[in-house]
């Protein structure tokens, strides 16, 4: 799903010299075919989990590396990626991001094991650190401020439509092909995007003698990094590991650090003095607890459609698609709540839907309908969500400064990435507990010989994905193999509560934290509020003197 927030760093990178016009269709079928390649892997990828499992007899730790590992370095290294752009250059820096994401996507097609194909994902996430950020600066500079609110929305409603087709095109890869082709699929989508920006996108860079902030893009990375790691191994090797009890100290010690270094450094990727706002600390705690509650959800209900409910893997694809659609058709009406009432209702009553949705996913069992079951909390979800993502992206544009902007937004999208991480990694170990937890005492029941339990249990982090030992006869395998479906069902239904949990958490913070006015603090108190309007874009941001928000875009230092 995308991140908020990514209309806005548009608008706010500071403008450039205007394409001519017959390059401006080509630069947006190129930003919208680059960005659109990022944004459907993952949900391309998360259908195509449980081949990928078994195919490398992996665990679900192994899994949880592959979504990881590309999340990781996206969302540790996104800020980076935009300030590399207005360094070198916007296009150099987007068609290099495009190139080490079509070579990662060649390696994972091409894995001979679930190591080379992690490593080929983290590979994958630089890149998309790369051409993300570099896509969205590219349409800013490219077009001008008459054309340029037709652009973002061109942009926005073609990327919500591939985030759409993602999941349900690579359910039919998996199922017709092989899983690799979720991976191959990029490889001409990326020789188009290549082609197109050498010969249509100028080059342009903003003069600048700010720095990379390389000190706190690593501290950021190795304390996320070590934070995972610790957290995922932990089901497997177990907390007294030293490895595992290693890898949090030394991700806890290194997030310290970074807070450290950003408060010191001249050019922050993250500047503390934002965070001074009540308003902003609270939209970026919104966003962290909801979108965690988004990220495990999406990591884990294809694993439910496809290994225990039965569902091919394109029907799993299209399963989710009300969801995307809702929250696309729903953007504008949305952003009128917030001109009308303003965003701390809807930043309330969203997440408290989505919280709903939540809970009636935790209903069902093994082999229930679809329609009966699924969908109706898919919508209820999808709806919460539409409810919530313009209101938040309103306060994240409304709670700083009109020259702090861009660094605003940047930050709010790169927390909505790390949360999803962060989520994987501690709410997977809850799954794998109460897997394991369920099952042990399902197995209890069994008349099995020790060697036999002792491999199941030995086994549990494949969740469903656990092979029955061959010795077993037919019926007692088949009741082990419905034991393994309900525990993973009784694992999904706390996790989802959890998510539930989460997204009351995201309400209760709007309700303390968010303000009810509409005001923007600072010298520039323009009611941006009621001028966006979800993926409406046919105003200009303006400040007080009325005049585009571009004519006083912020500087390259605060716009990343």
């Amino acid at each position: 799903m995308r991140t908020p927030c990514d209309e806005v760093v548009m608008r706010s990178t500071a403008a450039g010299v205007p394409a001519a016009a017959e390059a401006k269709t080509w630069i947006l079928a190129a930003t919208i075919l680059g960005s659109s390649m990022a944004f459907i892997d993952g949900t391309l990828v998360n259908v195509a989990l449980p081949a990928i499992q078994a195919s490398f007899h992996a665990t679900v730790v192994d899994v949880q590396w592959v979504v990881e590992s590309y999340g990781l370095f996206l969302g540790a290294l996104i800020l980076v990626g935009g300030s590399l752009g207005d360094l070198f250059g916007r296009r150099l820096i987007f068609v290099v991001g495009v190139v080490a994401f079509a070579v990662a996507s060649l390696a994972c097609g091409i894995a001979a094991n679930i190591h080379q194909l992690i490593i080929a994902r983290i590979i994958q996430g630089v890149g998309a650190a790369l051409l993300v950020p570099g896509s969205l600066a590219i349409i800013s500079t490219s077009f001008d401020e008459t054309s340029r609110g037709h652009a973002i929305g061109t942009w926005s409603g073609f990327t919500a439509i591939t985030t759409a087709v993602g999941p349900v095109l690579g359910g039919w890869l998996v199922e017709h092909a092989s899983w690799r082709w979720a991976f191959f699929i990029n490889l001409p989508i990326a020789a188009v995007v290549m082609a197109i920006s050498l010969w249509q996108i100028p080059d342009c860079r903003t003069p600048t003698t700010a720095r990379i902030d390389w000190v706190g893009a690593v501290f950021a990375t190795l304390g996320l990094g070590g934070l995972v790691n610790g957290f995922l191994e932990s089901v497997s090797l177990g907390w007294s590991n030293s490895l595992v009890f290693g890898s949090v100290i030394v991700g806890f010690g290194c997030l310290i650090a970074f807070v450290f270094v950003e408060a010191n450094v001249t050019s922050p990727m993250v500047p503390p003095a934002l965070f001074g706002s009540r308003r902003f600390s609270g939209a970026n705690l919104l966003t962290l607890f909801l979108y965690a509650a988004i990220g495990i959800f999406f990591f884990l209900f294809p694993m439910n459609l496809i290994q225990v409910q039965g569902y091919s893997a394109s029907t799993t694809g299209a399963a989710l698609l009300p969801l995307i659609l809702l929250m696309f058709l729903l953007s504008r009406w949305s952003g009128g709540l917030v001109a009308r009432y303003g965003p701390r209702g809807p930043l309330i009553i969203g997440p408290l839907i989505a919280g709903l949705g939540f809970v009636l996913f935790a209903m069902p069992s093994v082999g229930d309908s679809y329609w009966k079951t699924f969908f109706p909390a898919v919508v209820v979800l999808g709806f919460g969500m539409a409810v919530t993502v313009a209101p938040l992206t309103t306060v994240v544009m409304n709670s700083v400064s009109q020259e702090r902007v861009g660094a605003a937004s940047g930050i709010n999208n790169a927390v909505a990435r790390v949360a999803g991480v962060l989520a994987i990694a501690v709410l997977g170990m809850v799954m794998v507990n109460a897997f394991a937890s369920h099952l042990n005492h399902s197995l209890a029941g069994f008349s099995l010989p020790p060697a036999i339990q002792q491999e199941l249990r030995a086994d549990v982090t494949k969740l469903a994905g656990l092979p029955v030992p061959a010795g077993v006869n037919p019926s007692t395998k088949a009741a082990i193999h419905e034991s393994i479906a309900k525990a993973f069902v009784f694992g999904f239904q706390i996790v989802v509560l959890i998510c539930a949990g989460l997204s009351l958490a995201s309400a209760a913070v709007a309700w303390l934290m968010i303000p009810p006015d509409r005001e923007r603090p600072g010298p520039a108190t323009g009611h941006l509020s009621e001028e966006y309007q979800g993926d409406s874009f046919d105003c200009p941001l303006r400040g007080n003197s009325g005049t585009p928000a571009s004519a006083d875009a912020p500087s390259p230092e605060t716009a990343r």
